[in-house]
């Protein structure tokens, strides 16, 4: 099971896998972690690495065809996960429960201290990615200012990070043989906003703490 899990978090596997559906699966993948609750899937990577296919020809699909599918596939999780959290909140923390009460609790308060931006910022922290349309949806955003915020987060992610991959891949045509690495990277780069936000709050509760 744990090589498995680890599998479906490397495109490179997922495209040898599934093969001309690898673009099709990297789809749903974006669209569930973007609304479903699951919070550990690769959508950086994936975005990233369908860039890269693309530009070096593993891939065999049109880029802007791509880009448009993929902001869409975002856009609609976020909607997905917005009407899961207005129905009703879901499970969070004790028995049964399928969100862990800490990740929502620290989206929360990512989403109170940025408001509507956040659905954007949100859009580039793993983690925070999955659960800022629920914390909206709890909080009865309104649906047309969620949806415009929301729908501009999904293009300059989806967009930006699979253009990242295929101007990269054009550029340096030895990357997909690096691509573990690259992955790695762009992991560690996703997650610096959390550290950052984790040291600044460290640093104001050391200022007031008597």
């Amino acid at each position: 099971m744990h090589g498995l899990a680890t599998n479906w978090m490397d495109p490179a596997w997922l495209l040898e896998r599934f093969g001309s559906q690898f673009f099709w699966v990297s789809t749903a993948i974006v669209f569930i972690e973007c609304g479903l609750l699951f919070p550990i899937l690769p959508g950086d990577s994936l975005l990233f690495a369908i860039g890269l296919f693309i530009a070096n020809g593993t891939l065999d699909f049109n880029l802007v065809t791509a880009c448009v599918i993929l902001s869409a596939a975002a856009f609609a999780g976020n909607v997905a996960g917005y009407e899961i959290g207005r129905a009703g909140t879901p499970p969070i923390g004790g028995r049964g429960a399928f969100v862990n009460a800490a990740n929502f609790d620290k989206t929360h308060a990512f989403f109170e201290r940025y408001g509507a931006k956040a659905l954007i910022l949100g859009r580039f922290v793993p983690i925070v990615r999955t659960f800022i349309t629920v914390v909206a949806g709890v909080g009865r955003m309104d649906r047309r200012h969620f949806f415009l915020w929301s729908g501009v987060g999904a293009v300059l992610w989806a967009v930006g990070v699979t253009l990242a991959g295929y101007f990269l891949g054009q550029t340096f045509p030895g990357l997909k043989d690096h691509l573990e690495m690259v992955i790695l990277l762009i992991v560690a780069v996703s997650v610096l906003p959390m550290v950052y936000e984790y040291l600044k709050h460290r640093r104001e509760a050391a200022r007031t703490r008597p």
